[in-house]
């Protein structure tokens, strides 16, 4: 092994988060707001994306259900991603492409948020999933990076990461996401004290 591709790795991520400290604080902290504003208006969180997006999107569900780094109250945050029957029979009765849709439109209600996670912005999936929202009356946010593709227009809040690496745009998304689960569990255990 090199050690040299390790150090490139571990200095191109900590470019990407010098980067995004820079010119996304503002973007982040606007998320944080409508998150926290969702969640305080008795709304619930719903989280897709593919691949590995999947996995951030129910990672971070979990974050606001069970908890971050502080005990508060639970709350309302689901993973379009992890229910195999639905998945698999929208796949196979409708086709992929309607995976996220057909749940948002059965879950989705007004004053809920559905956050997209997505490297290149361009899944038919999760653009329909971002249309079904909106009819919905559900607002819609975005993790994108690589321009942030055809998802950039389609939704309420796009954080497009400025890179064009699959991995290190999923690294910062996560990043994002904690940072937002920071913020939220500060303001919600702030309110229980």
């Amino acid at each position: 092994m090199s050690t040299d591709s390790v150090a490139a790795a571990l200095q191109e991520h900590a470019a990407l988060v010098e980067l995004v400290s820079q010119e996304m604080v503002g973007q982040i902290d606007e998320l944080a707001q409508v998150v926290l504003d969702t969640l305080r208006g008795g709304g619930k969180l719903l989280f897709c994306g593919n691949g590995g997006s999947a996995a951030d999107a129910q990672h971070l569900a979990a974050e606001y259900m069970i908890r971050f780094n502080r005990s508060r109250e639970a709350l309302p945050a689901i993973a379009l991603t992890t229910d195999t029957s639905v998945l698999t029979a929208s796949a196979s009765d409708l086709g992929f492409d309607h995976v996220y849709e057909r749940q948002v439109q059965a879950l989705a209600r007004p004053g809920d948020l559905v956050v997209i996670h997505s490297t290149s912005g361009e899944p038919e999936s999760l653009i329909r999933a971002a249309g079904a929202a909106h009819r919905a009356g559900a607002r819609t946010a975005a993790l994108l990076a690589k321009g942030g593709g055809a998802l950039r227009e389609k939704v309420d809040l796009a954080l497009v990461v400025p890179t064009d690496s699959t991995a290190r745009a999923q690294e910062m998304h996560i990043t994002i996401g904690h940072i937002v689960c920071e913020l939220v569990d500060r303001s919600f255990t702030k309110a229980e004290g």
